[in-house]
């Protein structure tokens, strides 16, 4: 479940701190067609220039600017009992 501490605003808010002066915005939005998974670059002009970073979506809502794990094939007891 999403809460506001890993909302993609609050990952914004984070790591490009924008200001009204010197807002962020969308660049790209797309998905992975290997994993599936989401992410968005988002970028926001700073005194050293231009600063853009991809955010990810994770399995349980949050957004973080690494990308999620990789689903790796795994076995259960249900499985080995059979």
């Amino acid at each position: 479940m999403q809460t506001a501490a890993n909302s993609l605003h609050w990952a914004v808010d984070k790591w490009l701190a924008p200001t009204p002066a010197h807002p962020a915005r969308v660049v790209r939005l797309c998905r992975s067609h290997v994993t599936g998974a989401r992410y968005v670059c988002i970028e926001a002009q700073h005194p050293g220039g231009l600063l853009a970073i991809i955010f990810f979506r994770h399995d349980d809502g949050s957004w973080n600017v690494f990308p999620p794990q990789a689903r790796r094939p795994s076995m259960n007891a249900e499985r080995l009992a059979a």
